[in-house]
């Protein structure tokens, strides 16, 4: 129960940051997740459970306890019957009993401890369970974020084409008017001033659905106002672990999917002595008390407080059952909890190399976007820099349009690049410190 309570303060805590900001004022990723795990269905599901399994154990523990039972009884007999005097005549009778019982389970085979022990270790493996299912909204939460801060920088350079474009239209317009460019030009760049547009309306609706997928997964009415706010800082000052097998090591003792399948392993375990139980003789203890009152038609018979004093009774009694053959029923049981724990080992091992395989995935994705990042920061400066002198010759007229709009766009697409190395690397290098079991910030 210690578990539960400290589970609930972490619960209480989490919704607290989780409260949603302002109107109109952009989320942080710290904001974002702290909302949706405060308010993301499968988040809860998983919190019910968690208090389902507190509950199962509860009753575990107290089957330790004796059974009380109280009962009271009125029958009513017409013709011939049992008299008060222990003869049969014909009479009407009437019987008002009341009793008192508790009983005791003294022994029964460790069964007992070994269901309040799988009580404990359910609970610890649903606990386990919802803190992976926390870090499974985290990261999908995290990568929205991200794909929204990806989507944003490619409309921002959507835009940026509209407006070199634009300015290119009104210049040739100007230089056609003063015989100096021809229709074919001014035709030319409209035209690429039309797909330009198109290309910033779509970036623009991808925007907007990156926006959608995160405000759904923080469960909002509507992604109308919601954005998010721009990490600062320099990428290249995050570091890379030296290699996916540290990353593992530090993640396959902190990670919750691993826990939550080493808990179930312990259940399989303890599963295994509770089958064995059925094995051991149980011992149960009893007691009660009894009375009751009793008349018959043509008797006189004491009063019914005096007949309820006169017939109080109490009993004790041991029982003891000892299993001889149950039809192998138990030894059939012992075999199957020992399939079972046999099959939880191959899940837990599943469950590590899979998790290795994702480390292994990200940190080689990393790297690549690291040296991706890097290579792209380069191009996108050359590009800027060709752009520039592209741009002087044509003005001054010693490069044609077509060597304008090439320079124009190999810069924009580099920049494009430049954009989706950045947040790779940023992505994938802090999903490598949350499976270190670091807060996933940006």
């Amino acid at each position: 129960m210690k578990k539960t309570v400290l589970l609930t303060l972490f619960l209480t805590a989490a919704a607290a940051a989780g409260a949603q900001p302002a109107p109109g004022t952009p989320w942080t990723l710290q904001e974002c997740i702290g909302y949706a795990l405060d308010h993301n269905l499968s988040v809860q599901q998983s919190a019910l459970q968690l208090e389902q399994r507190a509950v199962e154990l509860n009753t575990a523990e107290n089957s330790r306890l004796p059974g009380v039972s109280g009962g009271a009884s009125q029958n009513f007999s017409f013709g011939r019957g049992l008299t008060e005097d222990n003869t049969y005549a014909n009479a009407n009778t009437t019987n008002t009993s009341f009793s008192l019982g508790a009983d005791m389970t003294l022994f029964n085979g460790f069964r007992t401890r070994n269901n309040i022990a799988l009580g404990k270790l359910n609970l610890a493996a649903a606990t386990a369970d919802l803190e992976k299912a926390r870090d499974d909204i985290r990261v999908a939460v995290a990568q929205a974020y991200v794909q929204i801060l990806y989507n944003r920088e490619i409309r921002d350079v959507a835009l940026r084409q509209v407006e070199i474009d634009s300015q290119q239209v009104v210049r040739l317009e100007a230089l056609q008017a003063n015989g100096k460019s021809t229709a074919a030009d001014v035709a030319a760049q409209r035209a690429s001033l039309a797909q330009s547009r198109l290309t910033a309306v779509q970036a623009e609706n991808n925007l907007s659905l990156a926006r959608l997928d995160l405000a759904q997964l923080l469960e909002l009415p509507s992604p109308e106002g919601f954005d998010v706010t721009v990490p600062a800082g320099d990428l290249l000052a995050l570091p890379l672990p030296a290699g996916p097998e540290m990353v593992y090591e530090e993640a396959v003792d902190c990670k919750p999917a691993v826990q939550a399948e080493e808990t179930r392993l312990a259940y399989a375990a303890r599963n295994i002595d509770l089958a064995r139980g059925g094995y051991l003789p149980s011992l149960s203890l009893s007691g009660g008390l009894g009375t009751n009152y009793y008349t018959s038609s043509g008797y006189a018979g004491r009063k019914f407080f005096d007949q309820l004093s006169n017939n109080f009774s109490q009993y004790v009694g041991l029982s003891l059952n000892v299993p001889v053959f149950s039809r192998y029923a138990t030894r059939n049981q012992v075999k199957s909890a020992r399939i079972s724990y046999n099959a939880q080992q191959l899940q837990l091992e599943n469950v590590k190399k899979q998790l290795y395989k994702e480390i292994q995935q990200a940190w080689y994705n990393a790297v690549s976007a690291r040296s991706k990042f890097e290579s792209s920061t380069q191009a996108a400066s050359a590009a800027s820099e060709s752009f520039a002198l592209a741009t002087a010759k044509y003005e001054n007229g010693k490069s044609s349009i077509t060597e304008f709009n090439e320079a124009k766009n190999q810069y924009l697409k580099a920049r494009s690049d430049l954009a989706q190395a950045r947040y790779e690397y940023l992505y994938q290098s802090r999903l490598l410190d949350f499976y270190r079991g670091r807060d996933l910030t940006l």
